[in-house]
C-alpha cells in the first residue's frame, strides 16, 4: 500500500481503506471531515440503516466455518455530484460514521484520493496498529506459562 501523493490508487486498494475506515473513531472521521471544507456537493442513494449481519468463525482458525453469531451493522451508500458512488459499512448502529465512511469511500476514489490516503488513511491505520501491539503487550503481560509450572515441581 502506498502513501505516495503522485502514486495512483487501484481499485485493489479499496478493501484496505474501507476496512482502515470502517475501524477507525467517528470523531477521528468528523475531524477529517471538517479540514475537507467546504467539501464536495452529493447526496444519499441509501440513507444509513441499521441492521444484523452473520459473523462467521472457523475451527481451528482454517478449518469448517461456521455461524457464529450476529452483530449489528450500518451501511450507507452517497453518490458525488461526479458521479463517484461510495458506501460506507461500520459495525454497530452509528449512522454518521457510516455516512462519513461512504463519503470517504468516495473521495478516495477520484483524483483526490492519494493525498487523502497519505493524510487519513495511514495514520488512522498507523494508530489502529499501535493500539494492536498494546493490546498484545498488556495481554502478553499476564500469561501465565502451565507447561514451565509443571516442570519446576
Amino acid at each position: 500500500m502506498t502513501t505516495d501523493d503522485n502514486a495512483t490508487l487501484t481499485p485493489a486498494d479499496r478493501p484496505y481503506w474501507m476496512g482502515v475506515l470502517a475501524r477507525a473513531p467517528a470523531a477521528a472521521l468528523e475531524t477529517a471531515w471538517a479540514g475537507v471544507a467546504p467539501g464536495p456537493a452529493w447526496h444519499l442513494l441509501r440513507a444509513p440503516e441499521c441492521g444484523l449481519v452473520m459473523v462467521q468463525g472457523r475451527a481451528g482458525g482454517n478449518g469448517q466455518p461456521f455461524n457464529l453469531g450476529e452483530m449489528t451493522a450500518t451501511r450507507c451508500s452517497v453518490q458525488l455530484a461526479d458521479g463517484t458512488v461510495g458506501h460506507g459499512y461500520v459495525a454497530g448502529r452509528d449512522r454518521r460514521k457510516a455516512e462519513l465512511a461512504a463519503l470517504f469511500d468516495a473521495l478516495l476514489q477520484g483524483p483526490a484520493g492519494p493525498g487523502l490516503m497519505a493524510s487519513l488513511i495511514a495514520p488512522l491505520a498507523a494508530q489502529a496498529a499501535a493500539a494492536r501491539t498494546e493490546t498484545s503487550r498488556a495481554a502478553a503481560a499476564t500469561r501465565v506459562d502451565f507447561l514451565g509450572l509443571v516442570r519446576s515441581r
